[in-house]
């Protein structure tokens, strides 16, 4: 096995955000080797620009600016803490539910970066041409997200000492309005409010049962499948298998119903007690489930 496969096979091992992380590192270097060597500026395109005259040009921003990054400590900040929140939701939830909470925190940030800059009565950011850089508005979501839904879910940090994501939240809530208002970074600091409103919404409605990710996980659903290579095989089923078929399915959808009664059961528990209070076959449900996803 050569070098391009081994590498190729493992990123066919990373789980979904290990992928986003990988992506995130890949298109970093490239922007640093293309800008410096060849002297192109290739992702102003994929930018979002402060300017809703220029945003119009590029819509597709709105998502792929949360791929580039200003500087290396910018990108390992981001990268660190989507690992670590990534692992706590994903434990928990469904992958795509977490997929789901990230890309609309990004998309949430965006949005109130575009509308800080354009309805602003004054030049807000200080230029008329700023641009948004970095996932930082995801990466509030899921913070937002687990602070409110699992206020008992912690950290272990340095391998010392556990703090709990609750506190983390408030003191970079409390950190980004006062750097807002010192007028240091604006743009950054209003998307992540945004991914911060994002998230607690997000987990506010979640708790009452509703889950609203679920119409921009059926858009994100279709859109990943025009890239899918369609099958010119076609299966033709007779009666017996149908009703074969029909039991089967019967039989699953009862099995996932009760899968997902204990899943609640469960998720309930950790909101009142903390996820230290499960049993360890209890965990291990949870992690099989959340893999199963």
């Amino acid at each position: 096995m050569n070098t391009i496969q081994n590498l190729k096979y493992k990123y066919s091992m990373l789980d979904v955000f290990g992928k986003i992380i990988t992506i995130n590192i890949i298109v970093f270097i490239c922007d640093v080797l293309v800008s410096g060597l060849l002297k192109l500026n290739v992702v102003k395109y994929f930018v979002l620009p402060a300017n809703f005259g220029d945003y119009i040009w590029q819509p597709w921003s709105l998502l792929t600016y949360g791929f580039l990054h200003a500087d290396i400590w910018h990108l390992l900040f981001n990268m660190l803490f989507l690992f670590y929140l990534s692992r706590t939701a994903s434990n928990l939830f469904r992958t795509k539910m977490v997929l789901n909470i990230y890309f609309l925190g990004i998309i949430f940030g965006g949005l109130a970066y575009l509308a800080v800059s354009n309805l602003m009565p004054t030049n807000f950011f200080g230029t008329k041409n700023g641009i948004m850089v970095g996932a930082s508005a995801g990466v509030s979501a899921l913070l937002m997200f687990i602070a409110i839904y699992m206020p008992q879910s912690q950290i272990r940090l340095f391998n010392t000492f556990n703090v709990k994501w609750m506190h983390i939240a408030i003191f970079f809530v409390v950190m980004d309005v006062f750097r807002l208002m010192l007028g240091i970074n604006q743009g950054g600091y209003i998307a992540h409010i945004g991914g911060y409103l994002l998230g607690y919404y997000y987990a506010a409605q979640l708790a009452k049962g509703k889950d609203i990710g679920l119409g921009f996980e059926r858009i994100m659903d279709s859109v990943a499948g025009w890239f899918k290579p369609k099958s010119n095989l076609k299966t033709v089923h007779r009666s017996k298998s149908k009703t074969v078929n029909k039991q089967t399915h019967s039989k699953k959808d009862s099995s996932k119903s009760e899968k997902q009664k204990q899943i609640d059961t469960i998720l309930d528990k950790i909101s009142k007690s903390g996820y230290d209070s499960l049993t360890s076959k209890e965990k291990e449900f949870l992690f099989k489930a959340s893999k199963e996803d």
